[in-house]
């Protein structure tokens, strides 16, 4: 099991139970995630978790706002294009995110499915989790916004069902041993924007 290699020796208890909670997911699942097995994952003496997370809840909560955390810095958000640069400024900056979560980060990409699909079953869970999500959505709605799309709200949910899908199809689906290079992905958003972006503006003008 490997523990997020940025949990140094100074890094609180809180982090600590959050980093192993989220391997667990990623190598047992929903059902091998007990707090017993988070101190054993953690290297805590017994009882540790519960003393930073009584409830499973709770637990899950830990881990839900660390996996946005450390998925924010995969993602990178800081490196996305400026509004107004263009839909390939734009395809470039999240093509390098898609890629380096499949090529480095696939373990999180699996806790990060186990978290959503308990989720569908807590609802107090499913708040907490949403709201992890909306910086990301809302960045994105500005950038495609300054693109030029008539209806970036649906926009967004079609750029990021694209992005999940291929992560989720390459990660844990049917072609989950393959991992398409930068290029590639790079190509596919490309025309997603061109489809998106260009046939809204063809709309415009008919």
């Amino acid at each position: 099991m490997s523990v997020d290699s940025s949990s140094t020796p100074g890094t609180s208890r809180a982090v600590l139970v959050a980093d192993a909670a989220l391997a667990l997911l990623a190598e047992r699942g929903m059902r091998g995630l007990t707090h017993r097995a988070v101190d054993e994952a953690a290297g805590l003496p017994p009882g540790s978790t519960s003393n930073v997370a009584r409830t499973r809840q709770a637990l899950l909560e830990l881990a839900v706002r660390r996996h946005a955390e450390r998925e924010a810095r995969v993602l990178a958000l800081e490196e996305l294009p400026a509004p107004g640069d263009g839909p390939d400024a734009l395809a470039e900056g999240l093509a390098l995110a898609v890629h380096r979560s499949l090529s480095r980060h696939r373990d999180l990409l699996i806790a990060r499915y186990e978290l959503a699909l308990e989720a569908t079953r807590r609802p107090e869970l499913r708040a907490f989790y949403d709201r992890t999500g909306a910086v990301f959505q809302e960045q994105l709605t500005a950038l495609l916004t300054a693109a030029g799309s008539p209806d970036p709200a649906r926009h967004v949910l079609s750029l990021v069902a694209w992005a999940d899908g291929l992560m989720f199809s390459c990660a844990a689906g049917s072609f989950g041993n393959r991992t398409p290079g930068l290029e590639e992905i790079r190509a596919g958003l490309r025309e997603l924007l061109a489809g998106l972006l260009g046939g809204a503006d063809r709309a415009g003008r008919s």
